[in-house]
């Protein structure tokens, strides 16, 4: 028989191939493929294989639902919530960092324009440089949502340059405007797939600062992007 589900948290051929392995090993389990870019897994066994079963053999940051649509979970709802607390907690000091940074490099002759665009370029830098440190992984995790990932591949692989491309231009404030326009487009169309992933309360995991920290896609995401847009937008304006 064939069963059909969807596993969130794989981000690299080696979770593929790790999942492939753990699910394998499954009494009466005779054969399992992996699509990593979709993010599924078909497995043909004998008999039923019991989805609890599943649940225990692959490790905690794997998340499943069944062909459904059906979320594979033992935690209740606080328990959920207070860990995406936790796994936000990196994002938070981050952005916490850059608004402290861009205070800083503006308060002896103060204005809110230059410290908008301070934060921009600060944030496109740094949040560049965790895409960078794994970029295929990268690739693979932003193509789940970002609809022109999905459709081009490539341009997971040069997104994060053109944040470090953005990221210079608002530094040292050249062509301000076209870096602003560029930055609607580029998290205008981010943003629509992280919508339409939290619309489809789809459980994945979120790009944004590559793969070396692990970070749900939540409403924060969203939130993020919608702030860097709205700065954009105010900015032109």
């Amino acid at each position: 028989m064939k069963s059909i589900l969807q596993i969130s948290g794989m981000t690299c051929e080696g979770c593929k191939s790790s999942v492939e392995d753990k699910l394998s090993s499954l009494d009466g389990v005779d054969d399992v493929q992996v699509d990593l870019a979709r993010g599924l897994a078909v497995i043909y066994s004998k008999s039923p294989v019991s989805f609890s079963l599943i649940k225990e053999t692959l490790p905690p940051k794997y998340g499943l639902i069944n062909e459904e649509g059906v979320k594979l979970d033992t935690h209740d709802e606080v328990t959920t919530k207070v860990s995406k607390i936790k796994q936000l907690k990196p994002l938070f000091i981050i952005l916490g960092y850059i608004l402290i940074a861009s205070i800083l490099l503006n308060y002896k002759n103060w204005n809110s324009s230059n410290a908008m665009l301070d934060f921009m370029g600060l944030f496109y830098i740094i949040f560049s440089f965790f895409k960078i440190l794994d970029i295929k992984g990268f690739s693979l995790s932003f193509r789940m949502y970002d609809p022109l990932a999905k459709q081009a591949p490539i341009y997971g692989y040069i997104y994060p340059f053109i944040e470090v491309l953005l990221g210079m231009m608002f530094l040292i404030r050249f062509e301000v405007n076209i870096a602003l326009i560029l930055t609607v487009i580029v998290l205008g169309i981010t943003t629509i797939g992280v919508t339409q992933t939290l619309i489809n309360k789809r459980s994945i995991k979120c790009a944004c600062l590559g793969t070396t920290l692990n970070l749900p896609m939540t409403e924060a995401t969203f939130i993020e992007n919608a702030l860097m847009i709205i700065m954009a937008f105010s900015l032109i304006f």
